[in-house]
Parts: structure tokens; sequence; C-alpha cells
């Protein structure tokens, strides 16, 4: 069994998916700054409500961002600890594309780049771009939109697709890696990306490239 997570923005979601990636329990919400608080005991109530347990894990899956910086750091932590003491796999899916992927309507994916700026990876681009939210509205006029419902509100975006299925993608996503690579990714270097360093942190270090 494959546990998912995707907390790079204020809607996250989980997922339980069989080894081939496909989902047979998931969970999604509004976070409101809630996230950190909420995915351990939603993943304990998402596993009972299956009739799973912990043990059952294979492999854990986690979306790496850009996002939230608070939501991936904590994400992280909790993926990493368990796939440590559980002894399995652990793999980092960017965030954004597994948006898409959860989505096909959606032309674009967008999370918080901070108070004034957005993330937004276009369906076939190979890598996001930084852009200010009033030059936003402009550039994704009449399409459709992967996005947090918090960014579309205090962006004032139409069309936007909700984020509740995002980690199924990320299992499925997962999946089709651990196929190629068993081991998945290094637990101890693993760690979110992000474009930018994240506000009152001013090192290069901080920032983690697109793959």
């Amino acid at each position: 069994m494959i546990i998912a997570i995707e907390s790079a923005s204020s809607d996250p979601s989980l997922a339980l998916a069989s080894p081939d990636g496909a989902a047979f329990a998931a969970d999604g919400w509004a976070g409101e700054g809630r996230q950190a608080s909420e995915l351990l005991p939603r993943l304990l109530v998402l596993l009972a409500r299956a009739g799973r347990d912990l043990r059952d894990a294979t492999a854990l899956a986690i979306g790496v961002g850009p996002g939230s910086f608070t939501g991936l750091r904590v994400s992280m932590s909790l993926a990493k600890g368990m796939a440590l003491a559980l002894r399995v796999p652990v793999v980092g899916i960017p965030s954004l594309a597994a948006w898409l992927e959860a989505e096909p309507r959606a032309a674009a994916a967008i999370a918080r780049a901070g108070a004034q700026d957005a993330y937004l990876l276009r369906r076939g681009a190979k890598e996001p771009q930084i852009v200010a939210a009033a030059e936003l509205a402009a550039l994704v006029r009449g399409s459709l939109l992967a996005a947090p419902s918090e960014l579309a509100s205090a962006f004032g975006l139409v069309g936007t697709l909700p984020l509740h299925e995002a980690a199924t993608a990320v299992a499925r996503l997962a999946a089709a890696r651990l196929r190629q690579d068993p081991a998945g990714d290094d637990l101890a270097g693993l760690e979110p990306w992000y474009l930018r360093a994240p506000r009152g942190v001013d090192s290069a270090e901080a920032v983690r490239r697109w793959p």
C-alpha cells in the first residue's frame, strides 16, 4: 500500500493506493492554516475507514512543492518519519505536476509564492514561473486552473478546480517511479523544492532547483 500526502497548499489531501497506484481511499479538505495539526489524525482515520494499518505501507509518496513553507515541512517530516520507522521507500513528486495530473481539464496549476506572487506551471511546461498577482489574471484569463481555494479567493481568480484529489495523483506518479526505481529517493537528501527562499530566509541554500 502506498500512503500519499500532498500538503503544498492550504487544501491538503491524503490517499491510500495499491502498489500499481490505484487509489482506494482518499481525503481532501480546506486546511485554513491548520493542515500541520490535521495531517496525521486524518491519515489515521482514513486508514481505519479502509481497514488498513500503517504497517501495511509498502511506500510513502509526498508532494514536494513548491508551495506552502509550513505545509511542506510538516508533511515532509511526517512522510520521512514514517518511511524510516516502517523501513519502506519514500518518493518525492513535484506538487504542481501532481495537481495537473489530478485535474486533466486544467491548463495550469497555481500555488502561492508569497503575499503577492504565485508559482504558475502551465501544462506542457518544463518548470514553473513566478508571477505577480497583479499579472496573473491576465495571463490565465479564460483557462481552467488547478489552484487552492484560498489563493483563488485572495487573487480574484475564476475558473479554478479544487485540489482534493491531488494526493491520488501523487500516488499514481510515485507508483510509476517505483516501477523504475524500487528504492525510491534518498531519505536523508529528500527536501521540499522551493524556487525562492522563504520569507525571512536570506540564503541561496534554502532554494531547491526544479528537477
